[in-house]
């Protein structure tokens, strides 16, 4: 490798972003390129020259595992969406004036659906304009939303920390019961797919029952059938637990969150911010069953619980990471590298490479029969899918008593 690489991270952080950035940098340097930048905030970093040189942060192998340890996003990340080239060439003519100065032969984009949008354009870009710069995409969300790829990498650790906290929700709730009746429900990211809420059927194990009702938003939702099937566990159990996907939405199209009071922010992609499903179903059934009610959302720890990370889905990041670089060294651009799974039993994976134009903009869902007959709970299929993505711990580094990250101190070399 001739020349300079330059990689960014997009969207939502997760548990496994650093590590695929850590499998980036370490193969750059082990393929020899001379120096591998890091765009702050992503792309939209980039068009205002925000980057830095990674060696000056990086310097030991202790950096690079901190950093496969660290949650969210080390660079910094975005949301912003690229306008078509038709619509503001002059972005390009910007992006590609930086790619140049800066000797740039590899761009890598570590990201979800938006993200690979972006390396879609990057690369239509250079074809028509006959730059030489590849575009490789690096996939990476908990919603396990990407198409063509069996998985994503950050998706495992997320379902190990659903599943682990599920489990001590169940917990917590059937100590609170004694001579009373109480209903939790469990709000999980997910607008489109319901892979992570799905995650919850992990906690039904030997010394755990489960979630009693488990509802994605894949199919529409029925209040009135929800409402009929809690009044029938609540004559047979005092402790119900339910989880629901936070884009669960009526046959009308409502989302649930909108029944309540909800905020009208719209991300650059159009994405309408989800919060408070949890809230208005507690609220719904408290006056409808009388009974206590509660609503727990897990929020933003399901993509930054590092402490808890899947070591199947550290090192896949990592690998995936590593995967894009041989592949843009070799000559690949507008891809983005997949996960093949080769086995379950004992579970094995391979990287492989697909045309981005397939991916971009594209959505994985949860399938139809993965649900049972009235889509209130996962199958058996579904959770042998996950489970082999959430084995293996990957310890933090502990110093007096707390995980140690590797954090980015751009003051260190201005000083």
């Amino acid at each position: 490798m001739k020349g300079n690489v330059i990689v960014g991270q997009s969207g939502g952080p997760t548990a496994a972003i650093n590590s695929s950035l850590a499998g980036v940098y370490r193969t750059a340097i082990d393929r020899g390129a001379p120096k591998v930048y890091g765009m702050l905030h992503g792309i939209e970093g980039l068009l205002n020259e925000q980057y830095i040189d990674l060696s000056e942060h990086i310097e030991t192998d202790l950096d690079v595992e901190l950093l496969k340890r660290t949650p969210a996003a080390y660079l910094g990340s975005c949301r912003y969406k690229l306008p078509e080239i038709h619509e503001n060439i002059e972005s390009y003519e910007k992006i590609f004036e930086i790619l140049d100065k800066l000797n740039i032969e590899c761009f890598i984009y570590i990201g979800g659906n938006d993200s690979m949008d972006t390396i879609k354009k990057l690369s239509d870009y250079a074809i028509l304009t006959g730059q030489t710069q590849k575009f490789l995409g690096v996939p990476k969300t908990i919603d396990n939303d990407l198409a063509l790829t069996d998985h994503t990498p950050g998706f495992g650790s997320a379902a190990k920390y659903i599943g682990a906290s599920t489990k001590e929700v169940i917990r917590d709730a059937q100590g609170l019961t004694y001579k009373k009746s109480m209903i939790t429900i469990m709000e999980i990211m997910g607008r489109n797919a319901g892979w992570l809420t799905g995650a919850t059927a992990l906690a039904r194990t030997e010394d755990c029952d489960g979630p009693d009702l488990i509802y994605l938003p894949e199919v529409p939702f029925d209040i009135d059938k929800f409402l009929v099937k809690v009044k029938d566990l609540l004559k047979k159990k005092s402790s119900v637990v339910i989880a629901v996907s936070e884009g669960i939405r009526l046959a009308d199209g409502r989302y649930v969150c909108e029944l309540g009071s909800s905020g009208d922010y719209v991300d650059a992609f159009g994405h309408k911010q989800l919060a408070g499903t949890a809230t208005y179903l507690a609220n719904f059934l408290a006056a409808e069953c009388g009974c206590k009610t509660r609503a727990v959302e897990l929020s933003t720890l399901q993509r930054s619980a590092s402490h808890m990370a899947s070591r199947v889905d550290i090192d896949e990041a990592f690998m995936v990471g590593g995967a894009a670089v041989k592949a843009a060294d070799e000559g690949d651009t507008g891809k983005m590298i997949v996960i093949d799974r080769v086995s379950d039993d004992p579970y094995m994976a391979k990287t492989g490479i697909y045309d981005v134009h397939r991916i971009a903009n594209e959505e994985k869902v949860v399938p139809r029969n993965w649900m049972n007959k009235d889509a209130s709970y996962v199958t058996k299929d579904f959770v042998d899918y996950i489970s082999p993505l959430i084995q293996g711990d990957y310890q933090p580094i502990m110093v007096n008593g707390l995980p140690r990250h590797l954090v980015l101190n751009l003051k260190k070399r201005r000083s």
